[in-house]
């Protein structure tokens, strides 16, 4: 690897970085919150528990983006 396609180790991630993880953040917590929560209702005959799985989700997933990209 070139010194050109090197990145700076300076802890920040580009604005590319972020604008690639914060969508997937979102995504990925739905998808597996949301898979629980799907499971957990076919297990028990309660439909709310996708829901519920997936506001989790979305709720972790904001979070998460905002420790990593929020505090300045």
């Amino acid at each position: 690897m070139s010194e050109e396609e090197r990145r700076p180790e300076d802890g920040q991630g580009s604005f590319a970085d972020a604008a690639w993880s914060v969508p997937g953040y979102l995504l990925s917590g739905m998808a597996i919150w949301g898979g629980l929560g799907w499971l957990l209702s076919r297990w028990t005959g309660w439909p709310l528990f996708t829901p519920i799985g997936l506001v989790i989700g979305v709720g972790l997933a904001i979070y998460l983006v905002y420790v990593k990209y929020g505090r300045d």
